[in-house]
C-alpha cells in the first residue's frame, strides 16, 4: 500500500531542529495528529534513534510544530508544539519549546501567512496555544524572505547567522496560573527514599523546577554525558520533579506527574565557576552568573532551552529563591547562563504588584533560526 505524505518544512530553531507543518494540512481532529507525528518522526524506537523517521535520537531534535492563523485578536499566527518521545508513542502537548519559537516568525513570513513588513523590520505576534502565551518575534525581512544571513552566534550551532529576538511577553503562570505555584520562593519536598529536598519551583514560559547542584550530590559542572551515565542521578532528579509537580498542582499524585515527562521541567544549579563545555572550551567564572544542568525529557540537555532559561532569568529575580541565591547577579543586567555548550544571555524583569505578589513582567532572549529543506514528509498508510 502506497505512503501518504503531507506538506512540511524541516527548521532549526535554536538548538533544536523540528517538522513545520501548516494547521489547514493536518487532520481536523487534533486526535488524529499524533499516529501521523510518530511515524513521521520515527517513534517509539527501542533503540533510541529514530532511524525510520525525521527524528535525531534526542529530545532537541524530536520534535513538531503546527502554525495556522490565529485565534486571538492579540496575535497574528497560532502556534501548537508537539514533543514526541522517542522510545515511547506518546506526542506531548504540554509546554512550549523556546527555541522553536524562533523559527515560528520566519516560517509564517516565508508562507504568507502574514503580510510582509512595510520596511525591513517584522514584528510577528505568536500566541503560542500549549501556554495560552504570546510571544513576540522581531527579525529582518529582505525580498520577501526572512533574512537568515548575519553575525549572531549562539553557542551550540556552528556559525553565524541573523538575529531574532524574542519577547515573552507576561511569561508568568503558564500552566498553574501563577508565577509562583506555592506562594513560596523556595519549597521542601519530601522524596520517597530519599528525604527533604529543598527547590524553587517557578512558572514562567514553561514550568521548573530549580535545585541546587550540591543537594543532589553534584558539582553542577558536570557534562550531559556523564549525567547520562548516572541512572541514581537521572532517578533521583525524576523523583523531585514529580514531586514538584504535585506541589504545583499540575498533577493530582506521582503517577500522574510521571506520565507527563516534558513539564515541569528541572535543573540543578550552582554559582559560577571553572565550567567545561561539550567544544572542549573551559568557561571562567568571570564570563557567567550562573551555571545550569537541565534535565529534558528524561535526558540531560545538550544546551538549555530557551523557556528552561526565561524560567531561569526569572526565577533569579525572585528574592530568596534558589537561583537568586547562587546567582551572582540578579539586578537589571541581563543574566548570562553557562550551559554545556556555552553562554546564553537572557533579560527578565520582575515587579511586585500593589497587593503585593511578584509578577513576571517579560522575559527576552535572542536566537537564530534557518529553513533547512521543505516538501513533502512520508508516513505508513496505517497511521492515517
Amino acid at each position: 500500500m502506497a505512503q501518504h505524505r503531507l506538506r512540511a518544512a524541516f527548521m532549526r530553531g535554536g538548538t533544536s531542529k523540528a517538522i513545520m507543518f501548516r494547521a489547514e494540512d493536518l487532520p481536523a481532529r487534533r486526535e488524529d495528529w499524533a499516529p501521523i507525528f510518530l511515524a513521521a518522526m520515527g517513534s517509539p524506537d527501542p533503540s533510541g534513534r529514530q532511524l525510520n523517521g525525521m527524528g535525531g535520537g534526542v529530545s532537541s531534535l524530536s520534535k513538531i510544530c503546527i502554525i495556522g492563523p490565529s485565534s486571538r485578536p492579540d496575535a497574528d499566527v497560532d502556534y501548537t508544539f508537539a514533543q514526541i518521545s522517542i522510545k515511547e508513542a506518546t506526542v506531548d502537548y504540554s509546554g512550549n519549546c523556546g527555541n522553536m519559537s524562533s523559527a515560528i516568525g520566519p516560517f509564517a513570513v516565508d508562507e504568507g501567512l502574514v503580510p510582509l513588513p512595510a520596511g525591513e523590520d517584522a514584528v510577528v505576534r505568536i500566541h503560542n496555544t500549549n501556554t495560552s502565551k504570546i510571544i513576540v518575534s522581531r527579525f529582518k525581512v529582505r525580498d520577501g524572505q526572512a533574512v537568515t544571513e548575519g553575525d549572531l552566534r549562539i553557542d551550540g550551532v556552528a556559525g553565524t547567522a541573523a538575529p531574532i529576538r524574542l519577547e515573552f511577553t507576561d511569561p508568568g503562570g503558564t500552566k498553574t496560573r501563577s508565577l509562583l505555584p506555592t506562594g513560596h520562593s523556595i519549597d521542601r519536598l519530601e522524596i520517597p527514599g530519599v528525604g527533604m529536598i529543598e527547590a524553587s519551583l517557578v512558572d514562567a514560559a514553561n514550568p521548573c523546577v530549580f535545585v541546587a547542584a550540591q543537594a543532589v550530590g553534584k558539582t553542577g559542572s558536570e557534562l550531559p554525558d556523564a549525567l547520562d551515565a548516572d541512572p541514581d542521578f537521572l532517578a533521583l532528579m525524576e523523583k523531585i520533579r514529580c514531586a514538584a509537580s504535585v506541589a504545583m498542582g499540575m498533577a493530582p499524585d506521582l503517577a500522574a506527574a510521571a506520565a507527563i515527562p516534558s513539564i515541569p521541567k528541572i535543573a540543578m544549579v550552582t554559582a559560577p565557576g571553572s565550567v567545561p563545555t561539550l567544544s572542549g572550551q573551559v568557561l571562567e567564572p568571570a564570563d557567567m552568573d550562573i551555571v545550569i544542568r537541565m534535565i529534558s525529557v528524561g535526558q540531560p540537555h545538550r544546551a538549555v532551552p530557551v523557556t528552561g532559561a526565561t524560567c531561569l532569568a526569572v526565577a533569579a529575580r525572585v528574592p530568596g529563591s534558589i537561583p537568586n541565591q547562587v546567582a551572582r547577579s540578579t539586578g537589571a543586567d541581563a543574566l548570562r547562563i553557562a550551559h554545556p555548550s556555552g553562554i546564553v544571555l537572557v533579560d527578565a524583569e520582575v515587579e511586585t504588584t500593589s497587593d503585593g505578589a511578584l509578577r513576571a513582567v517579560h522575559g527576552a532572549i535572542y536566537r537564530t533560526a534557518r529553513r533547512l529543506f521543505d516538501g513533502y514528509v512520508y508516513y505508513p498508510s496505517k497511521a492515517a
